[in-house]
């Protein structure tokens, strides 16, 4: 997340043309952003970290976790 700010700062200070930025070619300001593009898109889901992955399974043992208890409860109608 630190990259993808980091970039916009230097976007920003890039076209607004603010002190020793202005003189920066383009690709060296969009590098960070590329960067945590990279990491988002990338990296997170190599290293297991992606966070829909992540909820999907939990939400799933909980599901399975309920209906396992419906079952197993001795006060079921029926």
């Amino acid at each position: 997340m630190y990259l993808l700010w980091f970039g916009v700062v230097l976007v920003l200070l890039r076209w607004l043309e603010i002190g020793p930025v202005a003189q920066l070619s383009w690709w060296w300001v969009l590098s960070p952003l590329a960067a945590a593009f990279l990491w988002f898109e990338v990296f997170e889901s190599w290293f297991g970290r992606d966070r829909r992955k992540i909820e999907a399974i939990e939400h799933e043992r909980l599901r399975q976790q309920r209906v396992r208890q419906q079952f197993d409860s001795p006060h079921r109608r029926g």
